[in-house]
């Protein structure tokens, strides 16, 4: 058996960091944690055996600096580098430059890496080795003309594709010839951006597919398996929601097992095709009408987020293994040693707002219960498991990517894994930021997601009908409690000398004045709806929430939230003064009618601005893009008019900061009505 390493260096953050720091626990191993300096007070900083200092906030002067993480290694006495997922994890120019200092690499070897991280060569090479691609063109260094004048022979409607690219980033589907030429400018700029290379290529669109992956494990001796399937086709901009192992589609068909049984070799080809060791996915479309008919997408060279449903199926620890593997050792297990034991199911919990049209969402973390470390059965015979970087107090900025936490369940049949993660999603808490829990719930109880009829485009139908909720009255009650501090204290002053108001008789009411968000029917912002509500002495505080109080802000009001059962929502408290400049600030502008500040949805970087300053706008047209938490958000004029710029590319800006304000033409001037406000009492 080879000798294991004494210290490894995890080269990542959040949860994917604490989750490795754990297996390294077990495994006897000292752990070294990087920190950027958002991250000082970090879970995983919290959890490692010593930590060091990378550098800034940003992550390009820390996750991403090289020379930072080996300095770190050097400093540590760190053998060995484990990379987690996104920043450098399939970077092979940090791969070989760890080697170049004697720093194992926990991952496949630089040219595997670099090759299967180019899409047009990791399609050409495997498909050497026999393993069916998508038809597409896929050549390397072909411009927008080139693109375009090819399209029609790959046919309508296709894929543009980064060729360097991951994550459903700089991917667009065109439906026709005339839409190249747009989506090929924003794609290209997109991967520049995000990946540093803008070449693009195209597939054909596979209508209704299934995301099916499959999870290898190779040593250095060139034994390879494959640990079965994981069903990812609930996805949202081709980016993975809940993931699932077996695949619900595998398991319903009658050669489901002889499929498998193909895919898996397809996979393990592909590994042997770039000489591959460690844990690394292969991910393929598959045709729900013909689930034999699978095609090669890409070789992720990496741990997947959605690694733990194939842990809890086989009993297999991938991060042990990687390690493992990495050390020199060989693999114990065959492919018939390899058995699927029960179903389990995977929830990514983001910071961000669903009912808003996902808008990424930072704040404190006020009130957290995450409870389930998967090693022991419910009553019910199922387990959970939650993989999370939360800590209570821990402040979530907008500097990187908008995973929380995971929440996996596992059952001994799909129905029963699927009812384990909702009641662990119902009891799962955290306030203080937006999360989407709530929409998450939503989903596992979709009646197309229970039968298993998935594909990539479920979810983008279902949105418009899904039905967030809204605070009703009970909830509002409940706010306007905590909001007053509960009951009235005693002052130990006689009531004849107190200057509070105290009266005989009956206690008065006191009002607490609330305002509540209201979301248009498109997920949008349409403002808010004031709401004062009067608490008697009488009122009791409905028990079923979980509350949590912002602390004082430097300017603006006090914020408070509400949770219950995986739904939350924020209110705002607002003084008599403060609730006066509210009501005067939209007394002249009708229901529903556009705003002419364009303001900023979140805190962020402008990456582009679509128009000058003075420009002639229409109503619809784009202005500006924001990014925060590696998503970009494109800010659209809300009437027609002259737009008048007050921010530039490559500005920070914050929350509701105003970018830019349209001046209507007289003609079209439609904002001064003189209408009251919409508000409400209870």
């Amino acid at each position: 058996m080879a000798q294991l390493f004494d210290t490894v260096l995890v080269a990542n953050r959040g949860e994917i960091a604490c989750r490795v720091i754990r297996t390294l626990k077990v495994m006897g191993i000292r752990s070294v944690a990087v920190y950027s300096d958002a991250d000082a007070g970090a879970r995983h900083v919290c959890e490692a055996d010593t930590a060091v200092r990378i550098g800034t906030a940003s992550a390009a002067d820390s996750y991403l600096n090289i020379d930072a993480i080996i300095d770190a290694c050097v400093q540590s006495g760190a053998q060995a580098v484990h990379p987690g997922y996104g920043f450098l994890a399939e970077n092979a120019e940090f791969a070989k430059s760890l080697n170049s200092h004697g720093i194992a690499f926990i991952g496949p070897p630089a040219d595997a890496i670099e090759l299967m991280g180019d899409k047009i060569r990791a399609k050409n090479q495997v498909a050497g080795y026999g393993v069916p691609c998508v038809p597409g063109i896929a050549e390397p260094g072909l411009g927008d003309a080139e693109l375009i004048a090819a399209a029609p022979s790959v046919g309508f409607p296709l894929l543009i594709k980064p060729s360097a690219g991951g994550g459903g980033k700089g991917m667009h589907v065109v439906e026709n010839e005339g839409g190249m030429p747009a989506a090929l400018a924003t794609a290209r700029r997109v991967a520049a951006a995000a990946f540093g290379d803008d070449t693009l290529f195209l597939e054909r669109l596979v209508r209704a597919p299934r995301h099916i992956e499959v999870q290898v494990l190779a040593d250095q001796a060139g034994n390879v398996i494959h640990l079965g399937e994981r069903e990812c086709s609930l996805q949202r901009r081709h980016q993975k929601v809940i993931e699932e192992a077996p695949s619900p589609l595998l398991e319903s068909v009658p050669d489901g097992a002889a499929i498998r049984a193909r895919i898996g070799e397809a996979a393990c080809q592909a590994a042997r095709s770039v000489n591959y060791s460690g844990a690394g996915t292969v991910e393929f479309l598959v045709s729900d009408e013909d689930p034999g008919q699978f095609y090669f997408m890409e070789m992720n060279t990496r741990l997947q987020v959605e690694h733990p449903v194939t842990e809890m199926v086989t009993g297999i620890d991938l991060v042990e293994w990687q390690v493992r593997i990495a050390a020199g050792e060989e693999l114990a297990l065959e492919q018939a040693g390899v058995v699927l034991d029960g179903h389990a199911v995977e929830a990514r919990v983001y910071a961000e707002d669903p009912a808003r049209n996902f808008l990424p969402s930072a704040g404190e973390v006020l009130a957290l219960d995450e409870d389930g470390d998967g090693s022991s059965l419910s009553a019910a015979g199922t387990r959970v498991r939650i993989d999370s970087a939360m800590l209570p107090g821990l402040v979530v900025t907008g500097d990187y990517d908008p995973m929380l936490s995971k929440v996996i369940a596992w059952g001994p049949g799909r129905e029963a894994a699927l009812d384990a993660l909702d009641a662990a999603l119902g009891k799962y808490t955290l306030l203080g930021l937006h999360t989407n829990v709530e929409y998450l719930r939503l989903l596992l109880n979709d009646p197309d997601v229970r039968a298993g009829r998935l594909d990539t485009g479920l979810i983008e139908r279902k949105l418009p009908a899904m039905q967030f909720r809204q605070p009703g009255d009970t909830e509002l009650l409940a706010a306007a409690r905590l909001a007053a501090g509960g009951e009235r204290p005693a002052s130990g002053v006689p009531p004849w000398q107190a200057s509070d108001g105290w009266r005989l008789g009956a206690p008065a009411p006191r009002r607490v004045h609330l305002a509540v968000p209201e979301r248009a029917p498109d997920g949008g912002p349409s403002g808010e709806r004031l709401v004062t509500v009067k608490l008697l002495s009488s009122d009791s505080v409905p028990h079923q929430f979980v509350t949590a109080l912002e602390t004082a802000p430097p300017s603006g009001p006090r914020g408070l939230w509400l949770g219950d059962g995986g739904w939350s929502c924020r209110l705002e408290i607002l003084d008599r003064e403060t609730r006066l400049h509210r009501l005067l600030a939209g007394i002249q502008r009708e229901d529903g009618a556009a705003d002419p500040e364009v303001r900023s949805p979140m805190p962020g970087t402008v990456v582009s601005v679509s128009v000058r300053d003075g420009d002639t706008v229409e109503a619809g047209q784009l202005l500006l893009s924001v990014e925060a938490m590696k998503m970009e958000h494109q800010l659209t004029a809300a009437l027609a008019g002259t737009v008048r710029l007050t921010a530039g590319a490559g500005d920070l800006v914050k929350a509701e900061q105003v970018l830019a304000t349209i001046h209507p033409n007289e003609e079209t001037d439609t904002t001064l009505k003189g209408e009251e406000p919409r508000h409400a009492r209870l």
